[in-house]
């Protein structure tokens, strides 16, 4: 159903507010037929440090799940550690590694929501042994 989309591709995009206050905001798109990517998330530097991203992460997942997709994958500086680190506390794995001309060396992160995609993730990167749910697979 969402590669019929992908002509009108799907978004999301809200702000975040404690009470009144605006304290920063979320904008991810589709990206393939079931991949989502977390384009840009950013909380005001006054509200940081106080678990909004970290709360704000499961929110993000749970709807685009609803929605469909299969994975979730975002881009992020590689010392970027008050992003990475909640980000992999919530399931997601490192996917990869990219150099950019605009942003220099970035990780790239990605939650299956598929347990067995996840676990031939695990068995690709060599986190785990090939198995026979697995072996069926390669």
């Amino acid at each position: 159903m969402l590669a019929k989309n992908l002509s009108e591709r799907y978004t999301l995009g809200f702000g975040l507010f404690q009470g009144d206050t605006f304290v920063g905001w979320h904008l991810g798109q589709q990206i393939l037929a079931g991949k989502f990517e977390m384009t840009s998330t950013g909380i005001l530097e006054a509200h940081r440090r106080r678990g909004l991203y970290t709360a704000l992460i499961p929110i993000v997942l749970a709807h685009v799940q609803s929605e469909g997709f299969q994975v979730v994958f975002s881009r992020h500086n590689l010392t970027n550690n008050a992003v990475i680190i909640p980000k992999l506390r919530a399931g997601f794995v490192i996917s990869g590694f990219e150099v950019d001309d605009r942003f220099g060396t970035l990780v790239q992160l990605s939650h299956y929501f598929n347990p067995l995609r996840r676990k031939v993730m695990d068995v690709r990167v060599g986190q785990r042994k090939v198995d026979d749910e697995t072996r069926k697979l390669f």
